[in-house]
């Protein structure tokens, strides 16, 4: 029967079918029950790597004993009351596993399902049947995340949050320029370890990776002319063979000042762009193109270091 609550002797099977490895999928189709209420009883009783079936039946009747009778809950909420509920505990499971906080994962699925005016803190407290200090918890970091904004009813000081149209978009902003950020703070720690040390190729590989995500995310404004005027820069600081400076770039290439510097900027701010070589600045203050840090190892800089010129 779909509605009827997990036994102990299906939390013993969910517990044996973890050791095993088996899928949230294979379990409902097992049981007969809908994949969610297996993945919600492991989220909410226990973890896939630490569910035991006697905890989660004490976990699980520990909450039945706390509902208070005649308590007002939401329908799509209420556990095991109705479809929509499986689906927002589903919704919640999936974005725990991500890394979310479980707690703050069913706040934020219940705001995404609530009325355009969203809901209160003392309407999530009811609904989700869970503490004002967890939902507090769980909206500060909702907050941090661009996620959820808080709105003040008319009439009233009671604060309202809600997940509204922008969400996504101010989500994606913020996802974009942290990922710039550390792509940055990468970069930076190539120069500080040496871009021939172990710590220096990781540390490229990690501010290439990262530079690739900022740049495909943000949908930045790098137009054809910047990217090729990028390439060109580097192109002549290659060809130079030799530490140069921006004016001696200017120089050679018949451009103001400013555009070869714009060519830099964009380079330090998409080095995926001058893939596989790295614009490099000297405490002199010169530019040096040379091999991205990820693309030879310590030992075949080396090896080539000592090689003789055949030339």
């Amino acid at each position: 029967m779909p509605g009827r609550r997990l036994t102990h002797e299906d939390r013993r099977n969910i517990e044996a079918w973890l050791d095993e490895g088996l899928g949230f999928a294979e379990m409902g189709r097992r049981l007969g029950r809908p994949t969610s209420t297996v993945s919600r009883e492991v989220m909410r009783n226990g973890s896939p790597g630490a569910y035991r079936a006697d905890a989660a039946d004490r976990t699980a009747d520990a909450r039945a004993r706390s509902r208070r009778p005649g308590r007002a809950t939401s329908p799509e909420i209420a556990e095991g009351t109705t479809e929509g509920g499986e689906v927002v505990e589903e919704i919640a499971a999936s974005l725990a596993a991500t890394g979310l906080p479980r707690m703050t994962a069913r706040v934020f699925v219940s705001l995404l399902i609530a009325d355009t005016d969203g809901r209160s803190a003392a309407e999530l407290v009811d609904s989700l049947r869970v503490s004002p200090a967890s939902v507090s918890k769980a909206i500060a970091l909702l907050e941090t995340m661009d996620l959820v904004t808080r709105h003040t009813e008319p009439g009233s000081r009671r604060e309202r949050y809600v997940v509204d149209e922008d969400a996504w978009l101010r989500a994606w902003r913020s996802d974009a320029g942290a990922h710039a950020a550390v792509a940055e703070a990468a970069r930076r720690g190539v120069e500080t370890f040496g871009p021939d040390t172990p710590a220096g190729t990781r540390l490229a590989a990690m501010s290439r990776f990262f530079g690739r995500i900022h740049t495909q995310m943000s949908g930045d404004d790098l137009t054809e002319a910047a990217l090729a005027d990028a390439l060109t820069v580097i192109a002549a600081t290659v060809q130079a063979g030799r530490p140069v400076t921006v004016d001696v770039l200017s120089a050679a290439l018949r451009w103001p000042r400013d555009r070869v510097t714009a060519a830099v900027d964009v380079i330090r701010a998409h080095p995926a762009v001058a893939d596989p070589v790295t614009l490099r600045a000297t405490a002199a203050g010169t530019l040096v193109a040379t091999a991205a840090p990820d693309r030879l190892t310590p030992a075949q800089r080396a090896a080539l270091r000592r090689s003789p010129s055949r030339e």
